[in-house]
C-alpha cells in the first residue's frame, strides 16, 4: 500500500469514528420528551379524551 493510499484511509476511519462519537454522545445527552400520564391522554382525537 503506498504512502497516499494510506493517508486517505487513515483520514476516512478518522472522520468517520469521530462523527460516530460526536452522535453518540448527542444522543446520550438529549433529554427525555415528557410523556403524557396516560394512554388517554396520548389521544388526539378531542372526544376521546378524558375531562377533568
Amino acid at each position: 500500500m503506498n504512502t497516499s493510499a494510506l493517508v486517505v484511509m487513515l483520514g476516512t476511519m478518522l472522520l468517520v469514528t469521530s462523527l460516530m462519537i460526536y452522535f453518540f454522545v448527542r444522543v446520550l445527552n438529549t433529554p427525555p420528551k415528557p410523556e403524557p400520564d396516560s394512554y388517554l391522554d396520548n389521544d388526539d382525537e378531542p372526544e376521546r379524551q378524558v375531562k377533568p
